[in-house]
């Protein structure tokens, strides 16, 4: 498949989105140019390192910053792989969103240009190198909360056509100078066609992550990526990973660690304890009730993300109150979390998290 091929998304050949005046641009990069731009890809310029290859830090000539995504190998599978990244990237503009910058293809080389994120992801807070210094106070963790939930609505709900993310995960929220949440790395991106209500298809994504039905049967639908989200909050207000190794052989899901106490109601034992007691306690029930309902087992009771949104920005304490009444956090109640254990076998190759370490500058 030629590469060029895929760009059938409105665009004119300069990268602007077509019919829409003062649009961001992305561009066509040379190889010569990202070398320069990242040292010639010297180790000291690497962010991290993942089973699709490296992210260099870069700085064009006019100062500005980047990161530079390098596949490791070329082979048809990362080449689908980075052409999806692209045409999604390609297709889509909004503030909580990583912005494309632009490609490289020359030769073998297959390079995405995008934003710089200098305070990297999630995962580097919670349980990283910046995990110590505690630099997510409650009130980011907020609106990291809002603004992921923000990012993936768009892709769910306003996007043409819609697009589910599929990897939705701590490592793939990156974090921009002011700590606003960038959902990124569309690898894994499919495009919804009008109507469907899912697509069947190959399993990809992280252990801790999966949706049952899509572990289970490959069924992905927006569904999976609010499954996905909801883990992605109990991390958020815990600090918790999304699987606890609590020795050699026994695993415990977050969500199977958050369920009974969120149904004795003792919310305040789930907060993060770097966090020293500095959270507001109504608004972290509110964030585990959500990742707990988002994360249940059967996806026609998940909420939608513009559901997630009114949970978390609306005014009326009822739609709350009638969250906490739900089922799922009736004590009697024995069903709903799904244990992602029982999905190992479906984990993807090349789908680990990115490892992040500290850029020398």
């Amino acid at each position: 498949m030629a590469f060029g091929s895929l760009f059938c998304c409105g665009k004119s050949r300069n990268g602007k989105r077509s019919g829409k005046k003062d649009s961001p641009t992305w561009r066509v990069f040379s190889l010569k140019e990202l070398h320069s731009a990242t040292n010639n890809f010297n180790y000291d310029n690497k962010l991290g390192e993942g089973g699709f290859g490296s992210v260099y830090w870069g700085q064009l000539w006019d100062g500005s910053q980047i990161a530079v995504k390098r596949l490791k190998v070329w082979s048809n599978k990362a080449e689908m792989e980075f052409a999806v990244e692209v045409e999604v990237l390609a297709r889509v503009r909004h503030k909580n969103l990583l912005n494309l910058r632009g490609y490289c293809t020359e030769g073998k080389e297959r390079l995405i240009v995008y934003d710089y994120m200098p305070n990297l992801s999630i995962v580097s807070h919670l349980h990283g190198q910046h995990a110590q210094e505690c630099l997510l106070d409650w009130k980011r963790r907020m609106n990291i909360a809002i603004g992921s939930a923000e990012g993936i609505a768009y892709l769910h709900h306003h996007a043409t056509p819609h697009i589910i993310h599929r990897d939705i995960k701590a490592s793939n929220v990156l974090l921009d100078s002011e700590f606003q949440a960038r959902v990124s790395d569309f690898g894994f991106a499919k495009l919804i066609p009008d109507g469907a209500s899912h697509v069947t298809t190959r399993v990809k994504g992280t252990l801790g992550y999966l949706a049952p039905e899509y572990a289970m049967l490959g069924k992905a639908s927006e569904s999976c990526d609010v499954y996905s989200y909801g883990i992605l909050l109990l991390e958020l207000a815990s600090g918790r990973k999304a699987i606890e190794k609590l020795s050699l052989t026994v695993k415990q899901p977050i969500a199977q660690w958050a369920l009974p106490l969120a149904r004795e109601k003792r919310f305040k034992e789930m907060a993060d304890p770097k966090l020293n007691g500095n959270f507001v306690e109504s608004e972290l029930r509110r964030m585990v009730l959500i990742g707990l309902i988002s994360a249940q087992s059967k996806p026609e009771k998940r909420p939608t993300m513009l559901d997630v949104i009114e949970l978390f920005k609306g005014e009326s304490e009822e739609k709350l109150l009638n969250l906490e009444n739900d089922e799922l956090f009736r004590l009697d109640h024995s069903q709903g979390i799904f244990s992602s254990q029982d999905n190992s076998e479906f984990r993807e190759k090349g789908s680990e998290s990115t490892e992040e370490r500290k850029l020398p500058l």
